[in-house]
């Protein structure tokens, strides 16, 4: 409901307030109207871009074992409990452990709620070398499926509509979000509020303070909106701060990739191969893990080498497994100095020394791309831990890459319960969050797939929170 109190300030009256139109803003949108309230979700893209960084994405990771669904799974038996251990490993078990357990336990059930909605997966993973549970989509497909779904249910979209502030009434309540909304000022108040806003990774001057310098020239992948606005007003209420800020998801990806909204343009693969910089130097043990458990972390390494680039390299043995999803080309060579020089490496020489003192430490058995084959080398550094197989069958191939933005680890602290703490560890009542505008639950790497089931779990969660502290007598 607007109400025009004048000619520069507009009202809105709603139960619940969410701020952010990605997949926990929609989850949580979705289960509000299911119980019963008005929502206002509020969008700051305009309609065309909306979805944040949902809008650029494509899988889930899901307790495929733990779901009763008659559906074939990639990975049939992947549990609660492998899921928990893959995100406290990942994070070197820094991850906020209630956290971790919320989104692992409900998982699946928020999978089982999309589903009967009607949300529709493509179950077979698209690449080899997968060892947890995948459902795969398009990200905008999603987005505009959840719309759809919102609104049957009554619930009110504000696009171009940026939150820039949060009331908190006498007793302390948040009550209420300060924005602009097609450049005018607005007041949404609302019982309840939500923050689903994203991260702040899309802004250079955020990515410089927090990452160092040079930072404001990575690519960034997913919306040019996520700029942090809205988690610093949260900020200035009083919210306590968690996560590791000055960390991010940033993968490998092509580096003819767009500077922003380019989406899923990663080399996968580079596992199989060798990573090298302009200086011919391996720096990161490519057989460390299987993909999904190093390519958010191996993207960072490669923005700092020189020109924040490097190159991933393979011969005729496995370039099949590499999967490249770029706009740029790859380079052929029949050699590895050929290659270097085609590439536009500048240590040539070090590059083919690099390559032979490689192959020299490689005693290979079996081959196997999906699992950890225990090939690894001997007598090197950095060394490589699996599918260490001698680069000694051309043509060589090279990819060109490197690092980029997805999003940030730092953002609100919350309880299991979605509700946003303030700096004296005291929940702030009436704020709850949910997906990349929290923090807590990963540092230093991200295990694939996880952050959409985060934020999908949070979105839920904030949503009941918000229902109970409004009081609800809508459905349950």
């Amino acid at each position: 409901m607007s109400n025009t109190t004048s000619d520069e300030m507009n009202q809105y009256n709603h139960d619940i307030v969410i701020i952010g139109c990605g997949i926990a803003g929609l989850t949580a949108g979705l289960r509000a109207c299911e119980l019963g309230h008005s929502v206002a979700i509020l969008e700051k893209s305009p309609t065309k871009h909306r979805g944040g960084h949902t809008r650029f994405t494509e899988s889930f990771r899901i307790p495929t074992a733990d779901i009763d669904l008659d559906v074939e799974f990639n990975v049939e038996d992947y549990s609660t409990s492998d899921f928990y251990s893959d995100i406290m490993k990942v994070t070197n078990y820094q991850a906020d452990e209630e956290l971790a357990k919320r989104v692992v336990d409900d998982a699946g059930e928020m999978f089982e709620w999309l589903t009967k909605h009607g949300i529709e997966w493509e179950y077979q993973a698209p690449h080899p070398g997968y060892t947890a549970g995948r459902v795969w989509l398009e990200g905008e497909e999603l987005v505009d499926e959840m719309v759809e779904l919102i609104e049957e249910q009554g619930g009110e979209f504000y696009y171009n509509t940026e939150a820039r502030g949060f009331h908190r009434d006498e007793a302390g309540d948040v009550n209420g979000v300060d924005a602009r909304t097609e450049g005018k000022r607005a007041f949404f108040e609302g019982d309840g509020i939500i923050l689903a806003a994203g991260d702040y990774g899309s802004s250079k001057e955020a990515r410089t303070r927090y990452y160092g310098p040079g930072y404001g020239e990575m690519k960034v992948r997913g919306s040019r909106y996520n700029t942090g606005e809205a988690v610093e007003a949260a900020i200035d209420v009083g919210a306590k701060t968690d996560g590791e800020w000055g960390d991010a998801h940033m993968a490998i990806i092509d580096v003819e990739s767009p500077d922003q909204e380019g989406g899923i343009t990663r080399i996968d693969g580079y596992q199989y191969g060798l990573i090298l910089n302009h200086e011919g130097e391996r720096f990161v043990d490519e057989g460390e893990d299987s993909r999904a458990q190093t390519y958010a972390k191996f993207g960072r390494e490669i923005f700092e080498q020189p020109y924040h680039e490097a190159f991933i390299i393979v011969d005729s043995q496995t370039v099949d497994d590499i999967a490249h999803l770029g706009p740029g080309r790859p380079v052929t060579g029949d050699s590895p100095e050929e290659l270097a020089r085609r590439l536009g490496m500048e240590n040539v020489d070090q590059v083919v020394e690099t390559v032979e003192e490689f192959n020299a430490a490689c005693d290979p058995g079996q081959y196997d791309p999906d699992i950890l084959d225990g090939n690894a080398t001997e007598g090197i550094s950095p060394s490589k831990s699996n599918w260490a197989l001698p680069l000694d069958e051309p043509p060589y191939t090279g990819y060109p890459v490197t690092g980029g933005m997805t999003f940030a680890f730092g953002g609100v602290a919350i309880t299991p319960d979605a509700e946003v703490v303030d700096t004296t560890d005291h929940v702030l009542p009436g704020l709850f969050a949910a997906g990349n505008a929290t923090g807590g639950l990963f540092y230093t790497n991200y295990p694939g797939g996880t952050g959409l089931t985060n934020a999908a779990v949070f979105g839920m969660v904030a949503a009941e929170s918000a229902s109970e502290y409004v009081g609800s007598e809508g459905i349950q």
